[in-house]
């Protein structure tokens, strides 16, 4: 039994003295995840600002210039370009603009507020990016309701002061849970932490063994004592370490950079990590059995992190997709996973929520390290 503890002893440290003399590697393990979730922190967001705006006013009255002023001040447009006519609108939208939107209000708009009636405000859409555009009309929408509103108020204030007294009127008073400030970063970085995790772990497994094998050396550590066993855990063991090192750093700089609040027990959070650093590992060792190069390693894992990334929920919800698609999903670690980093960090959930996520992702994990295994030890053979 000490024998054997001493030859994975020596494979583990065989494996961080290469890790120490590849310069590569040490940036790509703790500078890249560093630099990574900097760019996914502040990109990845449900919010839409500045979004450029051409102004096609036809009223040019008060009523028209307040409404227009609304827009600006909010911060989530800016006024790109002032139109003069419908021709000019047609060629910002359909032409090589860059001006994703336009506002088009009509000439009888102060007239018909006046008169009590509907006015229209027209919004032109490039829908290309069906994203944004929804997102840019919800805004919209939000503040032509708001000036309505007020315009409405104000009117009958002056013309029947009595009736707006009496009027009755609904008042929305929204109290967000876990997130009071909606802040978008809050819901994506505990995600990017998940999905950094998983391609580096896998990755580095992957790559680890399929270039010893590449380059011949794997025969010759085979040609030693060393049971496959043994080989296999010496090499799974550091990058186990290494995947929750990095897990650590990252969650760090999503803390104290990006200010997403931890309010969980940090042993909930440890067991899953610990689980899914797991699953991952056997993500990994599956595609080493599969590759014999370098090359195919890098093809089978984008075919096989790609699904699993879009799939996961990180940005879709999974509710909101196909029924054979929500299904596919239960076999992908990471879905359970964001679960836990989001249950804990925000909700200080504990086990008697994320029992099932955990109980999922031991079995996707025992499954998909010993089919890796028994492959692995077979190529072995």
């Amino acid at each position: 039994m000490n024998a054997m503890f001493g030859r994975i002893w020596r494979m583990i440290v065989k494996e961080f003295l290469e890790l120490r003399r590849d310069r590569y590697a040490r940036f790509r393990l703790i500078a890249a995840p560093v630099i990574q979730i900097m760019v996914y922190g502040y990109a990845a967001t449900f919010d839409v600002n500045r979004v450029p705006v051409g102004i096609l006013d036809l009223s040019h009255s008060q009523e028209s210039r307040e409404l227009l002023a609304r827009f600006t001040y909010t911060g989530r447009f800016e006024v790109a370009a002032i139109l003069n006519n419908e021709r000019e609108l047609a060629s910002l939208i359909g032409g090589r603009s860059d001006i994703p939107m336009a506002i088009k209000i009509g000439p009888d708009f102060s007239e018909l507020l006046r008169k009590g009636q509907t006015a229209h405000l027209q919004v032109i859409l490039d829908g290309t990016n069906s994203n944004t555009a929804l997102i840019a009309v919800g805004y919209v929408n939000q503040i032509a309701d708001q000036f309505a509103q007020d315009y409405a108020r104000d009117r009958i204030d002056r013309l029947m002061p009595a009736i707006e007294v009496m009027a009755p009127q609904i008042s929305l008073e929204q109290r967000p849970w876990y997130n009071p400030d909606l802040n978008s970063q809050w819901f994506f970085v505990p995600g990017v932490i998940g999905s950094l995790t998983m391609i580096l772990v896998v990755n580095l497994t992957a790559f680890a063994i399929v270039r010893e094998r590449e380059i011949g050396t794997l025969e010759q550590v085979m040609v030693t004592p060393i049971r496959p066993v043994e080989l296999i855990l010496g090499k799974t063991v550091p990058f186990f370490i290494v995947g929750l090192a990095d897990v650590v750093l990252v969650m760090a700089v999503g803390m104290f950079w990006f200010g997403v609040p931890y309010r969980g027990n940090p042993l909930v959070l440890l067991l899953g990590t610990v689980l899914f650093l797991l699953s991952t590992l056997g993500m990994g060792l599956l595609i080493s059995t599969i590759c014999s190069t370098q090359q195919q390693a890098l093809a089978s894992g984008f075919l096989l992190l790609n699904p699993s990334f879009v799939l996961s929920g990180f940005n879709f919800p999974i509710a909101s997709m196909p029924k054979a698609l929500q299904y596919l999903t239960y076999g992908i670690p990471l879905r359970y996973y964001l679960v836990i980093l989001r249950g804990t960090f925000l909700k200080a959930v504990g086990m008697d929520v994320l029992w099932p996520q955990m109980l999922a992702l031991a079995a996707i994990g025992l499954s998909l390290l010993a089919i890796s295994a028994l492959r692995f030890r077979k190529s072995l053979d």
